[in-house]
């Protein structure tokens, strides 16, 4: 096949072409008589959905919907089990990168949708699906030099929306997890059951920080991956929130940056009581991680590490997601167990 007319071409062709013949064909008929148009005029109407047109403004990118999006690729798993727990499987047409165990109750509808790839697909991959969305969890799904840059989307004819973290601008709180949330029922046509969501995961967040009320801060270290240097939580990830929430303090906070590298001699200066070890694939077992922090000699006075303190958390219940409210009672859980006795 000729370079200029790949699969992706092809299909864009053939779409037009029909979209012509259409137009054609209406402007054959457009004497039948005034009855039929204002028929025609009170259809297209009603084709339109409540609440449509809209504009979203994502990390500088506006973006006009005239309708929900009805193809979806998720990159990451914490779009794609947002997108689910809104009862959108339907819209969905590939994921790809998972890096936890998925929630049990989403499990049967996650597995049902095609995984494009392992970690982030290539843009061609991604077009072969025939999406008019995609949704990215990290700032890499839509990475530039890897030629999945937003612009080239929006070149081929799709929209895309980043997650709100990778932004950049701020930390980010649990507000900016129910306004993802909000935003994505909106762009999506739901935004009763977005709402219901939001309720459902504000009363988990409740219910955990009013045990935790009034107790003293405990420091905490993330402990991401790194052996040569420690990749940890920084200030504007909203992992330092969910800590905040479970009564605790990222000993890290002052880092300005989602994530980031620090020196085993910063974490011993900080004397964390409690190591939250993020779990995800590819980075080493829970298990591999607390042998290495334990075998480490020169963490041996480092309080969470004499007394053993860690709190282990999937890497997808730290992000911006339904599952960051869980999160915080497993934290206040492992910071606070006196607290829940």
């Amino acid at each position: 096949m000729s370079p200029l007319f790949t699969p992706a071409r092809t299909r864009g062709f053939l779409r037009a072409t029909a979209a012509a013949m259409a137009l054609s064909s209406v402007l054959l008929t457009t004497g039948c008589g005034s009855s039929e148009e204002s028929g025609r005029d009170a259809k297209a109407t009603a084709a339109v959905p409540t609440g449509f047109p809209i504009t979203v403004d994502n990390c500088g990118v506006k973006t006009t919907y005239d309708r929900p999006p009805s193809r979806v690729v998720t990159i990451h798993q914490h779009p794609a089990e947002l997108m689910l727990a809104l009862g959108l499987k339907d819209r969905m047409v590939g994921t790809a990168f998972p890096d936890s165990a998925v929630l049990p109750e989403l499990k049967k509808d996650y597995e049902a949708i095609p995984e494009l790839a392992k970690k982030e697909p290539s843009f061609e991959k991604i077009l072969d699906a025939e999406p008019d969305f995609v949704y990215g969890g990290y700032g890499s799904a839509f990475a530039e030099n890897e030629g999945r840059s937003r612009k080239a989307f929006a070149d081929a004819g799709i929209d895309t929306y980043l997650n709100r973290e990778y932004c950049g601008k701020k930390q980010v709180t649990m507000e900016d997890t129910y306004d993802e949330i909000r935003t994505i029922g909106k762009v999506f046509g739901v935004p009763d059951r977005a709402d219901k969501l939001v309720a459902d995961l504000e009363g988990r967040v409740g219910k955990a920080t009013g045990k935790v009320e009034g107790e003293p801060e405990v420091p905490v270290f993330v402990y991401d991956s790194g052996d040569k240097s420690a990749f940890t939580a920084g200030g504007k990830s909203l992992g330092t929130e969910l800590i905040r929430l479970a009564g605790g303090e990222n000993v890290f906070a002052d880092l300005d940056d989602v994530f980031g590298d620090v020196s085993w001699e910063q974490v011993v200066e900080r004397r964390p009581e409690i190591i939250a070890i993020y779990d995800y694939a590819g980075a080493g077992s829970v298990e591999e991680k607390k042998e290495f922090l334990l075998s480490q000699s020169a963490l041996a006075d480092v309080p969470a590490i004499r007394n053993k303190r860690f709190v282990v958390l999937p890497l997808t219940a730290t992000l911006v997601g339904i599952r960051s409210a869980y999160a915080v009672d497993d934290l206040a859980r492992g910071l606070h167990p006196e607290s829940f006795r």
